[in-house]
């Protein structure tokens, strides 16, 4: 994909999350940690997988690519974000800001499926657990794996092809820290009618159909830890679990809070501290979730 179009703008310029001097720094240095402590943590967890023949299962496969695109995910905007705390100038160009939205695109989406697939295995194991090694064999695994990523990067595609159609006159001030859709529509002097519509279906099929099937999965999962006879079965059931539903209550809540905000006079400065939650907090945590609630990890 070539990125030019007719826009007089050539750079953006990224306003980023404070206009006030004296945080830059304790921000830069804030931030950076939380960047090391995302790309050590997921890295660690994904050398144990491999490293850890007791860990090679189809749950842990998924696990292994949800640490690397956490990484990836992070990696897309962090170093830029670091950088702009102590830059004169928070300057993205063009083509920088089409390939950033690119890959944020590429990863949140995939991620989404990726945390369905993980929702699907939990299904399978509980409820079906005769059938576990015939359901999710590696064929099927990596078949499901390679289906997020697709997806991903057909969602991914959709969205920067139609920002690329855009014109951009004027104004190239983003308020806010990385480009991301809704901030680029603000900002542009043509016709954002189709952009809108696109959004909507691409992001709520995404949304609906892989919380339907995550929410499905765990219905059925209740319903039959409902019918187990022993506590000691549901409390094995439930300890299986406990990590993906937190996961997944962490990325999809505070995405949700990102995109769902009340009108008021605040509402862009809520929206920057949630968004740095959903890209900065999150990705952080999922290594400490999966290693402080999970005895396989903690044992290897």
């Amino acid at each position: 994909m070539t990125m030019e179009n007719a826009s007089s703008v050539t750079e953006f310029i990224l306003m980023g999350l404070t206009d006030q001097p004296k945080l830059q720094l304790p921000l830069f240095f804030l931030f950076l940690l939380n960047y090391l402590f995302t790309v050590v943590g997921n890295l660690y967890l994904m050398i144990l997988i491999c490293l850890n023949s007791h860990l090679h299962t189809p749950m842990y496969f998924y696990l292994f690519n949800l640490s690397f695109i956490d990484i990836c995910y992070s990696s897309v905007f962090t170093p830029k974000m670091l950088i702009n705390f102590i830059a004169d100038r928070n300057v993205i160009s063009f083509r920088g800001c089409m390939s950033q939205l690119f890959f944020f695109c590429f990863f949140v989406n995939s991620e989404c499926y990726v945390l369905t697939a993980m929702g699907y295995d939990r299904f399978v194991a509980i409820c079906k657990p005769l059938l576990y090694t015939t359901a999710m064999s590696r064929q099927v695994c990596s078949l499901l794996m390679s289906a997020s990523y697709v997806m991903g990067f057909a969602g991914a595609m959709v969205h920067t092809g139609c920002m690329m159609r855009l014109i951009f006159c004027d104004s190239n001030i983003i308020n806010d820290y990385l480009c991301d859709i809704f901030p680029l529509l603000q900002l542009s002097c043509s016709s954002t009618y189709v952009n809108e519509i696109v959004v909507s279906a691409v992001v709520g099929t995404v949304v609906i159909l892989s919380s339907l099937i995550i929410f499905i999965s765990y219905a059925l999962i209740l319903f039959n830890i409902c019918h187990m006879p022993s506590s000691k079965g549901w409390s094995k059931a439930l300890s299986t679990c406990g990590s993906h539903i937190t996961t997944v209550s962490l990325f999809y809540g505070f995405a949700l809070l990102t995109h769902v905000r009340l009108p008021s006079s605040g509402f862009v400065e809520q929206g920057k501290f949630y968004t740095v939650f959903s890209t900065n907090v999150v990705p952080m945590l999922n290594p400490l979730i999966y290693s402080l609630r999970n005895k396989d990890v903690k044992i290897a």
